[in-house]
């Protein structure tokens, strides 16, 4: 379900895998009791949240305390978070912000509405991905349900094997975790620490090659 990509006496960060559910599913093993018992702690909390569908980097604290840190910094927005998506789309533009209220649609989806009292905001850049496809970088700055699947198929891209969102159908759901960078003490005696982790996806057989500038995601996003 899961490999180990850091650890210290605060958090954990992890690879999630592609198709593990974060919460307790009937026929899926509960992640975090399996984290947890991986890293031998008696808990690990969840702080922000991944689809399904979804691969990459799931950070979980380790205790309340740091906990409630982390929770404050996602809803500060102070967590800085890049995904890569491929489609098999072009889309209407390269590049931009996607910005737009979100509402339920049928059958657990949503939708991108013009209107903007409490909007979903998404920044993205892309280039070719081969084979007529268009890999993706994007950074949401808000953290809606389905925000980045909802936002590209809002510009004529929806992901490969994303059947909620009109996507083709492929070996999984093209939406992977790729970086995470933010600024944290957990406590008052601590000094302020630098985090930056960037993982490439290691599942699917129709990712391309990452262009080397996008290494460090954060230079080429704000």
């Amino acid at each position: 379900m899961f490999s180990i990509v850091d650890q210290n006496q605060h958090f954990v960060v992890i690879n999630k895998h592609h198709g593990v559910s974060v919460q307790k599913e009937a026929d899926h093993a509960a992640l975090l009791p399996a984290v947890a018992a991986h890293i031998g702690v008696e808990k690990v909390y969840l702080v922000h949240r991944l689809d399904k569908m979804t691969s990459g980097l799931l950070l979980l604290a380790t205790s309340s305390h740091a906990a409630s840190v982390l929770s404050g910094l996602f809803a500060s927005r102070e967590i800085e978070k890049f995904y890569l998506a491929l489609s098999a789309k072009k889309p209407r533009k390269k590049q931009g912000l996607i910005v737009g209220d979100m509402t339920k649609g049928r059958r657990g989806s949503w939708k991108l509405l013009a209107s903007k009292d409490n909007p979903a905001r998404t920044r993205f850049t892309s280039i070719a991905g081969g084979e007529g496809r268009r890999l993706f970088l994007c950074r949401p700055y808000t953290g809606k349900t389905h925000q980045i699947r909802v936002a590209m198929k809002s510009i004529g891209s929806p992901l490969i094997g994303d059947d909620y969102y009109g996507g083709e159908p492929a070996d999984r759901g093209y939406l992977h975790a790729y970086g995470l960078q933010f600024t944290c003490r957990f406590s008052d005696e601590q000094p302020e620490t630098r985090y930056n982790y960037v993982l490439p996806p290691s599942q699917g057989e129709l990712w391309p090659t990452l262009p080397v500038e996008w290494e460090q995601p954060w230079h080429l996003i704000s």
